[in-house]
């Protein structure tokens, strides 16, 4: 019978088993925007990286150069103006090593140069105050008295050596062995602007940055006429599987019918046929004939009409002639009626003007069809309601029992008996719809099918 709508506060909570994907059809232009969108965000991550990689680059290079120039200048320049009287601190020797260091060594980044002896000693500087001044030698500046090899880091201003390089911010210090007369051991240092490093190295990133950007554009370029080649393959193939799947269902339809046809055209008649001759067959039984000829004749006859019942059923079932002639309403009306199960209380709510595409209520039937008959076959339910209501410009049919439920986390289908319904749910996505099972242990099932109402 026809009653009110089910109240949605009578569905257990939602728990979706066959989740539901979207049935629109694939634009080109949206799937190229979204490449585009897609590859624009990918190359600028990329940039980024390659920005970041580069700065990095650029300053290790400058850090470098800077240690290259300070060995020069150390092996080339200040080592062979060493002498004996600049290591006793002679005025004049510091006087001749100050014009060396003006003249030659001095630039716009260089703020301090030192030069040490092993013990500690300050013996030159271009601060003269520091002369004759001992420190604390660190542990990497000792070993780069006998490495030979140029060393940098940045310089501890709160260092008492590095008193008169405050306020000057970063500093670099680069030191490097050397040897002063008769081999002593030297320690050459010069103090560098940070600044003046990083700029150098932001001027190297920036002479590459402009093929990095050209690579990248011409990268996206390239890839924009492979993307609609893509796009429009993808396009032209989920036209044809939909087209294919049309195709199928058109042919499910008329193959149903035939079948239907032949059958009632065919086994049914020749079965009400022979019902009808078993019938005169047994009115014209009398006290003469023998009692197991007439009872093989009323068996007969019963068993006859429950097979052309029988087949009937099935036929309506195959291709239910109500669908055809009176719409979804009824058809699902006439398909309540017979459920398999005799004391399965049913209600259905179904507007009689519904009417949509043949597919669809096609479709739409044979979704109820398939959960009607997985209701009485595992659900052990005592009541099922079926609504169908117009939701936003699609259709939605919702068939909730009141049954044992189950646990939608360990439903596999083919084991638990909803291998029809996941077959029918993948029938539904492909004509644009969505499907999903709403259920669990206890609180019965409710199954949901949306598909567009035109």
């Amino acid at each position: 019978m026809r009653s009110r709508a089910l109240s949605d506060s009578a569905l257990p909570g939602p728990v979706a088993w066959h989740a539901p994907r979207s049935g629109r059809p694939t634009s080109v232009a949206g799937a190229l925007g979204r490449f585009a969108v897609t590859g624009f965000l990918v190359l600028l991550i990329v940039g980024l990286v390659g920005v970041e990689a580069m700065h990095r680059w650029g300053r290790n290079e400058a850090i470098r150069d800077a240690r290259e120039l300070t060995e020069l200048t150390g092996r080339g320049i200040v080592m062979p103006a060493i002498t004996p009287a600049l290591l006793r601190g002679d005025p004049q020797a510091i006087a001749a090593m100050d014009r060396v260091v003006r003249d030659r060594v001095a630039s716009p980044s260089l703020i301090r140069v030192k030069l040490w002896n092993a013990s500690g000693r300050v013996v030159y500087s271009d601060e003269h105050r520091l002369i004759g001044r001992a420190f604390p030698f660190p542990h990497d500046e000792r070993e780069a008295l006998t490495s030979g090899e140029a060393d940098t880091e940045l310089s501890n201003i709160n260092e008492p050596e590095n008193r008169f390089e405050r306020g000057r911010g970063k500093v670099m210090e680069v030191y490097l062995g050397i040897r002063g007369p008769g081999g002593e051991k030297l320690l050459f240092e010069t103090y560098q602007r940070y600044s003046a490093v990083t700029a150098s190295g932001r001027r190297l990133m920036l002479t590459l940055l402009p093929l990095l950007v050209g690579a990248l554009l011409l990268l996206a370029i390239l890839q924009v006429p492979l993307a609609w080649r893509l796009a429009r393959r993808v396009k032209s193939s989920e036209e044809s599987r939909l087209r294919l799947l049309e195709h199928s269902i058109d042919t499910q339809h008329r193959e149903r019918r035939r079948i239907a046809t032949d059958l009632h055209d065919g086994v049914v008649q020749n079965l009400a046929g022979i019902s009808f001759r078993l019938g005169a067959a047994r009115a014209c039984t009398n006290g003469s004939t023998p009692p197991p000829l007439a009872q093989a004749v009323d068996e007969s006859v019963t068993g006859t009409r429950e097979s052309i019942r029988a087949l009937r059923s099935l036929l309506v079932d195959i291709y239910p002639p109500s669908l055809q002639r009176q719409g979804l309403a009824a058809a699902l009306d006439d398909l309540v009626s017979r459920n398999p199960a005799g004391t399965l209380g049913t209600r259905v709510d179904v507007p009689a003007d519904t009417r949509l595409a043949p597919a669809k209520e096609a479709l739409l039937f044979r979704v109820a069809q398939e959960a009607l008959r997985n209701v009485a076959a595992h659900a052990e339910a005592s009541h099922v309601d079926v609504l169908l209501r117009r939701v936003n410009g699609h259709v939605e049919l919702s068939i909730a029992d009141d049954g044992r439920g189950f646990d939608p986390e360990h439903a596999s289908g083919e084991t638990d008996g909803h291998f029809g319904l996941l077959a029918i749910g993948d029938l539904v996505h492909d004509q644009g719809g969505s499907f999903r099972i709403e259920s669990a242990p206890g609180h019965g099932t409710t199954l949901f099918v949306e598909v567009p109402a035109p």
